[in-house]
């Protein structure tokens, strides 16, 4: 069964966090109020709300990285994440983990890169050339 994810979080400032997910990220802006919006997430829904954001902490090992903990992120088809990887680095934002390949040759080879959104959430970016490999082991 495939379906949508819908995730709720805080962010500090709507107009910044607009300006990031709508203007960098290329995502659609949805339903909103002066407390809330939503953004269409790579075909997900999420609702950025005002307040304070998660506390989050580099626990999460994964290969050679320690990666921060809870964090957001998306699978996209290889072509794509290229794509908004230069769009990143083009945008000047800063990677906490610059995109790199993990897991060469193995089960599982995927693009990664981390950054966070102007509020301090972590997101994470997969690329993954053939979606078979998302669960694979």
């Amino acid at each position: 069964m495939r379906s949508l994810f819908h995730l709720a979080y805080h962010v500090t400032d709507l107009d910044q966090s607009r300006q990031f997910y709508g203007g960098v990220l290329g995502c659609e802006e949805g339903r909103s109020t002066d407390t809330w919006v939503d953004f269409d997430f790579f075909g997900h829904q999420i609702s950025l709300h005002l307040g304070k954001p998660f506390e989050v902490a580099r626990t999460g090992k994964v290969g050679d990285h320690m990666v921060m903990m809870p964090h957001l992120g998306v699978v996209l088809p290889l072509d794509d994440w290229f794509a908004l990887s230069k769009r990143l680095q083009d945008a000047g934002i800063a990677f906490d983990i610059p995109p790199v390949v993990r897991f060469e040759g193995e089960p599982g080879e995927q693009r990664t890169m981390f950054f966070f959104d102007p509020s301090g959430n972590p997101i994470e970016v997969k690329g993954f050339k053939d979606f078979d490999g998302v669960f694979a082991h």
